[in-house]
Order: structure tokens, then sequence, then C-alpha cells
């Protein structure tokens, strides 16, 4: 891909270092702690910790009532590490080329749809906290409807080229884009129609919208393939069987058999590697968001 020299996203929130935290919301105070907080401050016990916090805040350099705060909604001061977060040259251009995609799915959306919310992409390593919990590295990237962020630890890029044998600079442009389109999914309101039907269908059933949603993700993924390489020219050769190739490695009956060695479709989730890679290339070839609906496809 020529990817370097162009444009880079601004809505990057670059967490890597980071403790994943409690999961609360940090920086606020909550109004409706007031009347504990007071109670404490008065009692005999509380007098004792709030000595104590009074020290722990000294040293961490913290306001000891947001200490306190923290302590009453349920969590503890988090640390932060004695070690800061170095980033290694490959990891700097990891993080340029991750700006750089989703700077690029930025220019092709907005041109597509109207009135497009760009979304955030956070980096992070180990764990992250969202507004969809806590997650660590193994779970791989992933979109959050309730904050419309993309989560991605760039290791995973590592572990397409070493485990899953999927390299290449534009296989891990799909990855993105198909967590962007995942956005797609939420802005137009089709993620929120799936979310109402948990509960309400069987699991098996629930698999299945759950493969529809993916490979329309898969899809969007190549619709936005199609239009940037129109705008851009950045792919070359080789890139679009980079995606093809990933696309392949990722699908559910390919993982389950290399994982325990049989397949259970009534288990996936993600589709097949032969769906999950027909309908990237559908988007590609079509670039026409009106050929996306799985959920109404007679065969995936």
């Amino acid at each position: 891909m020529k990817w370097q020299g162009r444009r880079k996203s601004t809505n990057i929130d670059d967490r890597r270092g980071q403790s994943s935290g409690s999961g609360q919301g940090i920086g606020g105070f909550n109004p409706t702690l007031l009347g504990p907080i007071v109670k404490l401050l008065f009692s005999k016990v509380g007098l004792i910790i709030v000595g104590l916090f009074l020290v722990i805040s000294l040293v961490m350099g913290k306001n000891p009532l947001s200490l306190i705060t923290q302590l009453l909604s349920g969590g503890m001061p988090q640390t932060e590490s004695a070690t800061p977060y170095k980033a290694t040259a490959k990891d700097k251009e990891l993080a340029d080329f991750s700006a750089t995609i989703l700077a690029n799915t930025e220019d092709v959306w907005n041109k597509l749809l109207t009135n497009y919310r760009e979304p955030e992409l956070v980096l992070f390593t180990g764990s992250v906290s969202s507004a969809c919990g806590s997650a660590s590295s193994a779970t791989g990237p992933f979109y959050c409807p309730g904050d419309e962020k993309l989560y991605i630890d760039l290791s995973f890029f590592d572990e397409m080229e070493r485990r899953l044998n999927a390299p290449g600079d534009f296989a891990q442009a799909y990855v993105i884009a198909h967590e962007v389109g995942h956005h797609i999914q939420k802005i137009t309101g089709i993620s929120d129609k799936m979310n109402r039907l948990r509960g309400q269908v069987s699991q098996t059933e629930y698999n299945r919208y759950s493969v529809m949603l993916e490979l329309q993700a898969d899809f969007l993924a190549g619709v936005w393939a199609h239009h940037s390489q129109a705008m851009t020219r950045m792919m070359e050769t080789g890139d679009l069987e980079e995606a093809m190739n990933a696309a392949n490695a990722i699908g559910d009956d390919r993982l389950q058999k290399q994982s325990s060695g049989r397949v259970v479709p009534d288990s996936f989730t993600h589709g097949t590697s032969a769906q999950r890679m027909r309908w990237f290339k559908k988007g590609f070839d079509t670039g026409d968001l009106s050929q996306g609906d799985t959920f109404s496809a007679t065969s995936l």
C-alpha cells in the first residue's frame, strides 16, 4: 500500500501503556455520593480513613475527595505504571498506519453518507475499559456501539502474521475497515436492532443474525476499499489478495478447525471463510451500498 505521507486522523485516543482501571468514570464527581461522604467524614472510623486517604493523596498527588468518591463507588485507587510505555519504531509505524487508514475511511464515508459521525480509534496495550466493559488484547480488535469507538492492541497485527498467516498492510487495513463497518451499522440503526433481538430468540438464531451482521461489516470494508482506491490509488499489486487471505484466515470454520479439530456451524458468529471472502469481494467489486443487505439475502 502507498499510505506513507498521507493525512492522519486526529480521532485517535492513545492509551498504550495505561491501566484499564476499574471501569468507572475518571475525573468527575458523582453528586449522589455526597451524603455518604459527609457521613463518612463525621464518623470516628471516617476520621481514621480520611487520615489515611490524606496520606495516600499526598504520596500520589491526587485529590483526596476523588479518592474517597472512587472507593464508595466500588473502585480502588489505580496506581500508574512505574515504567512509562515506550513505543518501538515498529509500534510508531503501526500507529501512524492506523491513523492514516482511519483518516482514509473518514474521507470515504463522509463522501458516501450524509452527516457521517467519525468514530474514535483507541490504541491500547494489554487491556482496556470501554462503554461495553473491559477487554483484554486476547479479545482482538472490536467496536463498542456504546461509545462509538474502535479498540485495537496493535500487537494483533503481529498475531495476524505469525499465528493466522495473514500478513500485509492491506490485511491490516481490512481489519480497521471492518470495525468501521460496525460503526456504519451503529449510525444506521442496524446494530441497535440486533441488540433488541438478544433474549428474544434462541442462541442459535441469535448466532445466525450475528453472522449476518459480521458479513455486512465485511461487505462495508469492501465498499470502503473500492472507493478508497478510486479516490487515492493507494492499493498496489497483491493488496486485494492480502485482504482476501485475512478474511479467509478468520472464518469461523477455519478457526474452529484449528483450535478443536471440529466445526460446529450452529456456534458460528462471524461466518465461514468462504462467506467472509465473498462478501468483502462483493463490496469491493460493486462499491454499491444497496447490495449489502445480508439480512435479506437468500443465501450467505
